[in-house]
């Protein structure tokens, strides 16, 4: 096995760490010891910080909202010590998200994300998520498309 294949193993075993236990289970011990203290989010959600308190303000709001949120991963794939991770987001909606009281909907968004693991630590994040499909499915619908 060569260096590359052994520095992305262990990346991805500590970002699928992070998505199980941390996302999947609101495990903020596990938070504290896999996110660097110099972390950077490059694409941060409206309204949170691009910093590891951001992180963890955001997760802590998911987990509120969704109290049942889980975590489905479907692949991941790394190139040296950057991680992608395609994965399905489910949970029942009971807090209040996005500014969106909650409605007891079950619902589920998908997303993909790179995350940069250093020493063991996530010291960057890159993503996207199907946010607007989560909105429609709160039952929030934008105007059709004059296009």
């Amino acid at each position: 096995m060569s260096n590359n294949s052994t520095v992305g193993d262990a990346a991805i075993a500590v970002v699928r760490r992070n998505t199980e236990e941390v996302q999947g289970k609101g495990d903020w011990k596990v938070f504290d010891e896999l996110w660097s203290d110099d972390f950077v989010d490059h694409t941060p959600q409206r309204g949170v910080t691009a910093d590891k308190a951001g992180v963890k303000m955001l997760y802590q709001g998911l987990r509120a909202a969704f109290p049942d949120f889980y975590p489905e991963i479907h692949w991941q794939a790394a190139a040296g010590d950057l991680v992608t991770t395609y994965k399905t987001y489910h949970g029942t909606h009971e807090g209040t998200f996005l500014g969106i009281p909650g409605t007891g909907r079950k619902v589920s968004f998908y997303t993909v994300d790179a995350m940069r693991v250093v020493d063991g630590k996530i010291t960057d994040h890159w993503g996207v998520a199907t946010l607007l499909d989560l909105v429609e499915q709160l039952g929030f619908e934008l105007p059709a498309s004059t296009l």
